[in-house]
């Protein structure tokens, strides 16, 4: 077999293959095979029909064809693999040459991963911000913690912002209640505008026993588009009284005895999550450094793949939501299709352009992804999932996802690799260290244990943050650490070392 590599350009090659006729053997084999348990052939037993009858039965062109058919994708897989060409989706196939009995010729276009010129990463560093909280954050705090504390009072007075009401709801359009239109008894907070427009100013000012009328465009449905008519009727108000903030308050809301007490353990806690809030903002200020630092060709069969298969996941949602496009750009804030359609390319691209230096980087390193990252990472996933490392594994194979997971892992390995040797400092030029955001004996990534908790900002004010870091990184310390290692070890059996995820086949 001969097969030549010619470069299309940074992210496209052809491929020119010439198999001998002799190494379509097995090809003819399996063919002859197949064929002969279809045809019907008086005086043969079905599977026993000699291949020169089944040439002449069915015609040798439709033989050579399905020899074609077989024997091809064989062949490109094992030019791709002997030459270690890191292939992008599916190739492009054209049949050049088919000489009964001499040769068949065929050329494989193809998306490839680019070869990238990476800069020095000896000297990487990175700037987050201070670490600075307000009086006016903890306020917010305590405030929350106020709110949970409050009791709701029957008033005999007409609805306010602020005011807790139960409310019947009835729509119609057309003079018609529409189906699952109505409700009865729902608890609603005046103000809060969390329900539809337009109900705040309806229900403001309603006593106990009124009713008032409001017009809304409808969202879901049949009827998505329409304006419909919607009867609200208060049937009870209650206000919420909020306790006194002092120390009875303190010692009922905490383990304290003083508000005091109680103020500097929220900023305690709030300085410590936005610690956690640095780990994550040093790790996107990399990726940012790396993207301007480093020249990235994408493919753009690739974008539009993965564009075209968002689409069709989201336009599935959207029709299981009972929504369209413009109800959902609506809703989402969105100027219009145009607006989404940009952004979202701009996101993938820039996705594809980090894993494409990602992957170069742990190609240069020779950065490897052994059982310990895997299992690490499937109990991870597991808790942020809420199931058992058993079943995330098992979604893992059944969606086919393995070797996207596998390359994902490497990925995440190679950048807390990186940021481990980036110097990180503050804006006021303090050096963070990142090892006090996790176990001494972990060697997860501080990056994600930061990234991970500092999304919850209520965290700070139940010592969450803390716990969650552990969780995610911890899992070497986990009650389930042996049963998301056999769980990995499973789900990765038989991944190859190929194993970019940035194309979908």
């Amino acid at each position: 077999m001969k097969s030549t590599i010619e470069e299309l350009g940074p992210t496209r090659v052809r491929m020119a293959i010439e198999v001998p006729w002799g190494d379509l053997d097995h090809a003819f084999g399996e063919v002859y095979k197949e064929l002969g348990r279809q045809v019907r052939v008086p005086g043969f037993r079905p599977g026993k029909v000699p291949n020169r009858v089944i040439d002449t039965r069915i015609g040798r062109p439709l033989v050579l064809e399905q020899v074609v058919q077989h024997a091809v994708p064989e062949v490109y897989s094992e030019v791709v693999r002997e030459n270690q060409v890191r292939v992008l989706g599916q190739p492009d196939i054209e049949v050049t040459r088919l000489d009964d009995n001499d040769t068949l010729a065929f050329t494989a276009e193809v998306d490839v991963a680019p070869k990238l010129e990476l800069p020095s990463l000896d000297e990487l560093a990175v700037t987050v911000d201070d670490v600075e909280v307000t009086d006016e954050e903890v306020d917010q705090q305590i405030a929350v913690m106020r709110e949970r504390f409050g009791m709701l009072t029957g008033v005999e007075r007409p609805a306010q912002d602020g005011d807790f009401v139960s409310i019947d709801l009835e729509a119609r359009l057309d003079d018609e209640v529409l189906e699952d239109g109505s409700t009865t008894g729902m608890s609603y907070e005046v103000g809060s505008g969390s329900l539809m427009e337009g109900l705040d100013d309806a229900v403001r000012g309603l006593s106990a026993g009124e009713s008032a009328t409001l017009q809304t465009e409808l969202h879901q449905g049949p009827d998505a588009g329409r304006t419909a008519d919607v009867t609200v009727t208060v049937r009870s108000v209650k206000e919420k009284e909020l306790p006194e903030l002092d120390d009875e308050f303190a010692s009922t809301a905490s383990e304290f005895d003083t508000l005091e007490e109680l103020r500097e353990d929220v900023r305690t806690r709030l300085a410590r999550t936005k610690v956690l809030q640095q780990g994550a903002q040093a790790r996107d200020r990399l990726v940012e450094h790396l993207l301007e630092a480093i020249e990235v060709p994408v493919p753009d069969n690739l974008v539009e793949r993965e564009i075209e298969w968002r689409n069709r996941a989201m336009e599935s949602e959207l029709q299981q939501a009972g929504m369209d496009w413009d109800t959902f750009l609506q809703m989402s804030g969105v100027e219009d299709r145009e607006a989404y359609d940009a952004d979202q390319r701009r996101n993938i691209e820039e996705a594809v352009r980090t894993q494409f230096i990602l992957d170069a980087v742990a190609d240069a390193r020779e950065v490897t992804v052994d059982n310990d990252d895997l299992s690490a990472q499937v109990m991870a996933q597991a808790q942020r999932n809420r199931v058992s490392p058993e079943q995330y594994a098992q979604q893992l194979q059944q969606s086919g996802n393995i070797a996207e997971f596998v390359a994902d892992v490497r990925r995440t390995k190679t950048l807390a690799q990186l940021l481990e040797q980036t110097r990180i400092s503050d804006a006021s030029g303090n050096v963070v260290d990142l090892e006090a955001l996790r176990p001494k004996t972990v060697s997860a990534p501080a990056a994600d244990t930061a990234a991970d908790t500092a999304a919850d900002e209520d965290a700070a004010t139940e010592d969450a943050a803390t716990e969650d870091a552990a969780q995610d990184v911890a899992t070497d310390e986990a009650p389930d650490a042996e049963v998301a290692d056999a769980a990995a070890v499973e789900a990765t059996e038989g991944a190859t070392e190929d194993t970019e995820d940035v194309t979908r086949g």
